[in-house]
C-alpha cells in the first residue's frame, strides 16, 4: 500500500472528497423530494454494495470479508443508518448550509465518547472545543429568537449520530481494514433498511433513478477519497481541509436554491470550526518519569 508523504496528493484526494460530498447534499435534496428516505436509503446501499464489488472481488471475495467483531459493525451501523436517515431528512427541511454547519458539530461529539469509552484523553483543548461547539450550535439554532425549525433539531440529533458512529470505528480500525468496514456498512444497513423500504415503496420514475445512483456513488467512494487522502497526510493536514464544506454548501445553496446565509448561523459555523481546529492540537506528551 503507498503511504508515499505528501500533502498534495492528499489535497488531491481530499478534493475528491469535497466534490462527492457536496454532490450527495444536492442529489440526496432532490432526491428526498419524491420518494420516502428510508426508500432512498435502501436504493443506496444496494447500489452502492454493487458499485464496491468488484474491489471485494479483487481483495480475495466474500472469505476475505469475515470478521470476528459482528456485533460491533452491527451497532455502530444501526446507529449510522438512523444518522444517514435524519441527515436526509434535515435537507428537505433547512437550507444546505445549516445542515452541514450543524453536522461539524461531529467530531465535538467523538472527542466526547471517545474519552468515555475509548481512554482517550481529555484535554483543555478539547474541553473548550466542546464548549465552542455547543455555544456554535445555540447561536445557529437560536431557541430564545424564534420557534425551533425540526429540520435543526433533526440535524443535530444526526450529528451526534455520526459523532456515535466515528467514535465506534476508531475502536474497529484497531482490527479491521477499510474495505471490511465498507462492506459490512452496506451489508447491515441494507438489511436494517429492507422492510422499512418495502413498505413504502413506490417505483421510482426515470429521471429519479439517475439522482440515486449519483447518491450510491457519491456515498460509498467519498469514504475511500478520505481514507487515501489519510495515507499521504496526517489527520491533522487533512481534516482541516473538509472544514471547507461549510462555505462551498452554503454556496451551493445560495447559487442552486438561492437560500440566505444570515450572520448567525455564519456566526456559529465559524465557533464550531473554531472548536474543531482546537481539537485538532496534538496532545502534550507525558511528562518522562525518572527511573530510580
Amino acid at each position: 500500500m503507498d503511504r508515499t508523504q505528501s500533502k498534495t496528493l492528499a489535497a488531491m484526494w481530499m478534493a475528491g472528497w469535497l466534490t462527492l460530498m457536496l454532490i450527495i447534499a444536492i442529489a440526496g435534496r432532490e432526491a428526498a423530494r419524491e420518494i420516502n428516505v428510508f426508500q432512498l436509503m435502501e436504493m443506496r446501499s444496494i447500489l452502492g454494495f454493487l458499485m464496491l464489488y468488484p474491489m471485494i472481488r479483487a481483495r480475495g471475495g466474500f472469505g476475505a470479508m469475515k470478521t470476528k467483531r459482528l456485533p460491533q459493525h452491527v451497532a455502530r451501523n444501526l446507529i449510522h443508518y438512523g444518522a444517514q436517515l435524519g441527515w436526509f431528512f434535515a435537507l428537505t427541511l433547512i437550507p444546505i448550509g445549516q445542515v452541514v454547519a450543524i453536522e461539524f458539530t461531529m467530531p465535538i461529539w467523538t472527542a466526547i465518547l471517545a474519552a468515555t469509552f475509548l481512554g482517550e484523553r481529555m484535554t483543555s483543548w478539547k474541553i473548550t472545543a466542546i464548549v465552542l461547539g455547543v455555544v456554535g450550535v445555540v447561536v445557529i439554532v437560536r431557541p430564545a429568537a424564534s420557534e425551533i425549525n425540526p429540520g435543526q433539531l433533526i440535524a443535530l440529533a444526526a450529528a451526534v449520530g455520526f459523532g456515535v458512529s466515528v467514535a465506534m470505528v476508531k475502536s474497529l480500525t484497531r482490527t479491521e481494514q477499510t474495505l471490511l468496514i465498507l462492506f459490512w456498512m452496506l451489508v447491515i444497513q441494507s438489511a436494517a433498511g429492507f422492510f422499512p423500504a418495502l413498505y413504502v415503496w413506490t417505483w421510482p420514475p426515470p429521471h429519479l433513478w439517475g439522482w440515486v445512483v449519483v447518491i450510491a456513488f457519491c456515498g460509498t467512494f467519498s469514504h475511500y477519497c478520505m481514507a487515501r487522502a489519510m495515507l499521504h497526510a496526517d489527520a491533522t493536514v487533512v481534516i482541516p481541509m473538509d472544514f471547507l464544506r461549510v462555505p462551498l454548501s452554503a454556496a451551493a445553496g445560495w447559487l442552486i436554491y438561492s437560500e440566505r446565509l444570515d450572520a448567525f448561523t455564519v456566526l456559529g459555523a465559524a465557533l464550531i470550526l473554531t472548536g474543531n481546529l482546537l481539537n485538532l492540537k496534538p496532545n502534550p506528551s507525558p511528562p518522562a518519569r525518572v527511573q530510580g
